[in-house]
């Protein structure tokens, strides 16, 4: 899922103008804050710096170093992207594998807290830790919970000689009520994190347990059965002229650590082969599943929706809570949209299959199918309600929140966090009754569905 496969790179808001740069001082040299995110970035002598900020205080986040003219890498692989953009004293961040920019605005300096001794102790890391949520969480509106009550119950337990014990839970019970799948306290290899109730966790053992289960009973007639990108993609072509593509995330594709550039060129040879020009014209219809899908880069998706338009369409927008104080004060939305790939394209009607362990980018992928020209059916249960990409906070002692501060919204504005996008047609997926009686309701329905469109694209 995203919170451990998204980079949290945030960054954050207005100042004078900057000096002319020079020829060896680059014009995204400087200090940046972000729309959003709160996080301040200093780039200079080709040096990237991250500072996580709040209102009580300034802590170094993940660094990087130049690798070219705008780009930056990080040690673990990942390549941001800085742009000037239209004056000197505003920029933009990209992600590699996140599908929108961050706004920058030149500050003059760092603030005073990021070049002062942070303040220790488990009070310290308590009020970074109820801060970096007051400032940066959407949700506590929607889901009825009282972060300030929170806080006034839970600080009194907390002293100078609370243990890590004792601090880990202390935080895990302030937010086991939010029941958010990108929410999590973490303390070395030690994570507290939870889905909403009544669905599973889509783990290694879950995937490989389904996945056997869907060969043996649902292809047991199929051909041309393949897999790609380190296993993540399945793809066999039905008896009934229909074709079963089965995703169980939007990363990983080429190993663990492995580059989005590696990533993406392994799901390019994935679509390659299973898009090709003679199966695209042949297609009656398309089971997509992603039932159990762990998530990764919503731009993977993104490149996967590409293949399935002959016509340009919005998929999403996206935008970031963007006040400390004021949770209905967001950036501007920006736009993601689909464009339709060089090469081959299939668009007929397409079968998506979720469900519960539907999470994170395998919902923003089910969200860029909902207003794809052409006939696409959801069937089978809600996703699991997680979109934004995850802010890793670091606390002043040493352990870490994760959280959202995201909403990627429809046409119409709306927000699927918490519910998840629900399918058109119900069925169940993948319970224990499913399992024992050897049925896929779901995936059976699908091709019902499809043989019912007959192969039209209207």
């Amino acid at each position: 899922m995203r919170m451990v496969t998204a980079t949290a790179v945030a960054l954050a808001l207005v100042g004078p103008a900057a000096p002319a740069a020079t020829a060896h001082q680059p014009a995204t040299d400087g200090i940046w804050r972000t729309d959003g995110y709160g996080t301040v970035l200093s780039i200079r002598n080709g040096t990237f710096q991250e500072y996580q900020t709040t209102a009580v205080s300034c802590l170094k986040g993940d660094s990087a170093q130049r690798t070219g003219p705008g780009t930056y890498t990080t040690p673990d692989g990942t390549v941001l992207t800085v742009r000037t953009r239209g004056s000197r004293d505003r920029a933009s961040l990209r992600v590699d594998g996140s599908v929108g920019d961050r706004n920058l605005r030149r500050i003059p300096e760092l603030p005073d807290a990021c070049t002062s001794p942070a303040p220790e102790g488990p009070l310290a890391a308590f009020d970074v830790f109820w801060q970096s949520f007051e400032e940066n969480y959407p949700f506590f509106s929607a889901k009825s919970i009282d972060w300030h009550a929170l806080r006034d119950q839970y600080r009194p337990r907390v002293h100078a000689k609370t243990t890590r014990d004792e601090l880990h839970a202390v935080f895990s019970e302030m937010v086991k009520p939010l029941y958010d799948a990108h929410v999590a306290v973490e303390d070395g290899d030690r994570v507290f994190a939870q889905v909403r109730p009544g669905t599973v966790l889509p783990t290694q053992e879950l995937d490989t347990k389904v996945k056997k289960f869907i060969v043996t009973h649902d292809l047991k007639g199929a051909r041309n059965l393949q897999d790609f990108a380190n296993g993540r993609i399945t793809y066999a072509d039905l008896p009934g002229g229909q074709g079963y593509l089965r995703i169980s995330g939007f990363g990983g594709y080429a190993g663990d650590g492995a580059p989005y550039a590696a990533q993406l060129a392994e799901l390019d040879r994935a679509l390659d082969t299973v898009l090709d020009q003679e199966r695209t014209q042949r297609l009656k219809g398309l089971v997509i599943d992603l039932r159990i899908n762990g998530g990764g880069s919503d731009a993977l998706g993104i490149h996967i929706a590409e293949h399935l338009t002959d016509t340009p369409y919005r998929a999403y927008s996206r935008r970031a809570r963007n006040h400390p104080a004021d949770p209905t004060r967001h950036t501007r939305p920006q736009p993601v949209y689909v464009t339709p790939a060089q090469g081959p394209r299939y668009t007929g009607p397409v079968a998506v299959l979720t469900g519960g362990s539907t999470v994170s980018a395998g919902e923003t992928f089910t969200q860029a199918l909902m207003d794809r020209p052409g006939r696409t059916v959801r069937i089978g249960q809600p996703t699991q309600g997680v979109f934004s990409d995850v802010m890793r906070r670091k606390l002043p002692n040493g352990m870490a929140a994760w959280l959202p501060n995201e909403e990627f919204l429809t046409r119409s504005g709306r927000t699927f966090d918490g519910t998840g996008i629900p399918p058109h047609l119900t069925e169940p997926v993948f319970t224990e009754d499913e399992f024992d009686k050897k049925r896929d309701s779901a995936f059976d329905r699908a091709l019902n569905v499809l043989r019912e469109y007959g192969g039209t694209t209207s």
